[in-house]
């Protein structure tokens, strides 16, 4: 695990422009490899474009109380970016008048905003049909203001989803730093006390499962089978969902495969599989993603690139639903990641 991010380094992959770079030129610019819109254009699927907008991801801010080698958002505690009570206003009022269902919280660790609790509540009053927060788990052990949290979720009803790693410790602490695993132990423990995860639990509970290294995540349903039975067998817990999610080659992760001489194969490989049908499916499909400071995004992994979406309307003040489901959603070859094997998306496999 790093100490500081990209950002604090000042590295050169800090830039948005630097990666979009990497990933344009090289393998995809002398023709060994196709580039995304090539490849989807050859299935007749080019320009993709969104259906309904029914997802709404904020990322509240870049800070974290963990600096994970895998993160695509460059997350860490030395990030200061807040998303301000005026932009989650104006977030709240696009819920109110729009088809939004589902309202996804994502950061760094989205509850060390320190208007997360108001904006929780606030939220949780319009009734939309999933509220999800995204937890690494240890921010619940990281400072007792947080030691809370698992009640707090369960008072609004909120569906949390969690990064785990892995069911063993090596792979969990290498990918996020040591004592990590056992934390997160500590942190789900918690969760089921008061209802999370539990069969036949309203109390939704859900894992996501990143690969450590430079492949591809196997069958979903045989890792969520894996995960549960070790889960439950060493230390009684329960949850109700895997996600499977493939890393995208952006940010942290580009650097790593960069660093560890795997970026041109581990590219080849997302290629290979690229699956045709996971294309209809994409997140960025139904979803828009926005940023901290309110500029609006076709996916949370474009929102790290800089890729505002194609329209004049490209801040949540400027909200307009009918001309964003218009709009053609933008590409790059990081678009591989979502459309490899069985798909990726936020919410796990889309075929």
């Amino acid at each position: 695990m790093t100490l500081k991010s990209l950002h604090g380094i000042k590295s050169a992959l800090s830039k948005t422009e630097k990666q979009l770079e990497i990933l344009s030129t090289g393998i995809f610019e002398d023709g060994s490899l196709p580039t995304f819109s090539e490849k989807i254009k050859s299935s007749n699927q080019f320009p993709i474009r969104p259906k309904k907008i029914e997802i709404l991801q904020l990322n509240v801010g870049y800070m974290c109380n963990q600096v994970c080698a895998h993160c695509h958002v460059d997350a860490g505690p030395d990030r200061k970016e807040i998303m301000t009570v005026e932009t989650m206003q104006q977030c709240l009022d696009v819920i109110k008048n729009t088809g939004v269902h589902t309202l996804d919280l994502t950061g760094g660790a989205p509850e060390m905003n320190p208007n997360f609790r108001w904006f929780v509540e606030e939220a949780s009053k319009l009734g939309v049909q999933d509220f999800i927060v995204r937890s690494n788990l240890t921010i619940i052990l990281a400072n007792k203001k947080y030691h809370d949290l698992p009640e707090f979720f369960a008072k609004h009803n909120i569906h949390v989803i969690s990064s785990l790693p892995f069911y063993k410790r090596e792979k969990t602490d290498k990918q996020r730093g040591d004592g990590v695993f056992d934390k997160s132990i500590t942190a789900l423990q918690m969760l089921n006390e008061v209802g999370y995860g539990k069969p036949n639990s309203n109390l939704k509970l859900d894992l996501v499962y990143n690969p450590s290294g430079a492949f591809l995540p196997t069958d979903q349903k045989a890792l969520e089978h894996d995960f549960k039975k070790a889960l439950k067998e060493d230390f009684d817990i329960d949850f109700h969902s895997l996600f499977a999610i493939t890393n995208l080659p952006i940010s942290r992760f580009l650097d790593y495969l960069i660093a560890s001489d795997n970026y041109e194969d581990y590219m080849y490989a997302l290629v290979e599989a690229f699956n045709p049908d996971a294309v209809a499916n994409v997140m960025c499909t139904n979803t828009i993603s926005v940023s901290y400071d309110g500029w609006l995004y076709d996916c949370d992994f474009n929102q790290m690139l800089g890729l505002k979406v194609a329209s004049k309307e490209n801040h949540i003040s400027l909200f307009n639903e009918q001309r964003l489901t218009n709009r053609t959603i933008l590409i790059s070859q990081h678009c591989y990641g979502c459309t490899a094997g069985a798909g990726s998306s936020c919410q796990g496999t889309v075929t």
